[in-house]
């Protein structure tokens, strides 16, 4: 199989693509290829400040880009709903991209009382990804690409514990978050695929990346990791995997990418395996079910389109 290279990324001229995370890291790079290739890329990120300067990044490249900010804090279901109702207000949508996340930070909770990881990675992306599916649905063959992790291989959900207050393992709390990522993926191509939705959810990982989302990684962690930033992913590169999933043709629902090499942590982008917990349908299910009651977003898989 050839490397994927973003020169591989097709014409975008005439879609709309909203990215969370879109001001920093993969999730910029994304945004940058997709512009240059003549979407219109929403960026959904909390700060003005750093979304205008990567706008005007973008630009130099393009400067015909069509980009805009939506305001976008995944840590409060308020904020979600109002960028909800501003990208609502499209003409169309085309991909959602659910790329922004924190990783292994101290115990914080959000705004809306959720364990921060669990409830930024997954909650805030759940009742996103809802309150857009209509618009989404509109569109056809339109996509929603989750942005998981490695890291899910050997997660778990610890329903008796949902919000951390009884134990709190950052490591183990990441993982859990992205091992959630993967089961709502599934989920939610079981219940398109169900309602002849032509729109698909497939998901993605970046491998190892050298981005900001490893600031709160303790220094003796970071410690046993440098022999692995010697083949670390650029940013750019690790958005190749989300830049497949985003655009390429012979994509389908339920399918996951990757980097090509050294056990998937780095270079190009291929299909790969999601691990095998995560394709519990049962577990999706309860999750599913428990991500509802805590967004308390309406089920939009439940309107056929």
């Amino acid at each position: 199989m050839p490397d994927y290279r973003e020169q591989d990324v097709p014409d975008q001229s005439g879609k709309t693509i909203f990215i969370t995370g879109a001001n920093t890291g993969i999730g910029y790079e994304a945004a940058r290829v997709l512009a240059e290739r003549g979407a219109r890329v929403l960026l959904g990120c909390r700060s003005e400040k750093k979304a205008e300067e990567a706008m005007s990044k973008i630009r130099s490249n393009a400067p015909h880009a069509e980009l805009e900010w939506v305001p976008l804090d995944l840590a409060s279901l308020a904020s979600v709903s109002e960028a909800a109702g501003r990208v609502s207000q499209e003409a169309r949508l085309d991909v959602l991209v659910n790329n922004a996340g924190v990783m292994v930070p101290p115990r914080e909770v959000t705004v809306d009382g959720f364990e921060l990881q669990f409830g930024v990675n997954h909650l805030g992306h759940f009742a996103l990804t809802h309150q857009l599916l209509d618009k989404l649905r509109e569109t056809d063959h339109s996509r929603v690409v989750t942005v998981s992790s490695n890291a899910h291989k050997g997660g778990r959900i610890d329903y008796d514990d949902i919000h951390a207050e009884q134990r709190y393992s950052r490591l183990a709390r990441y993982q859990m978050s992205k091992f959630a990522n993967i089961l709502f993926m599934y989920e939610l191509q079981r219940r398109l695929a169900a309602n002849g939705s032509s729109c698909i959810s497939v998901a993605c990982h970046p491998g190892g990346s050298a981005t900001e989302l490893g600031r709160h990684i303790p220094p003796w962690f970071a410690l046993l990791l440098l022999p692995m930033t010697l083949i670390m992913n650029s940013a750019a590169e690790g958005a190749l995997p989300t830049l497949m999933a985003a655009t390429a043709p012979e994509v389908e629902g339920g399918d996951y990418f990757g980097p090509m090499r050294w056990g998937e942590m780095a270079h190009s982008a291929e299909k790969v395996q999601t691990d095998r917990p995560s394709r519990d349908e049962a577990d999706a299910q309860r999750l599913w079910d428990l991500s509802l009651s805590l967004t308390g977003v309406s089920d939009a898989t439940q309107t056929t389109g």
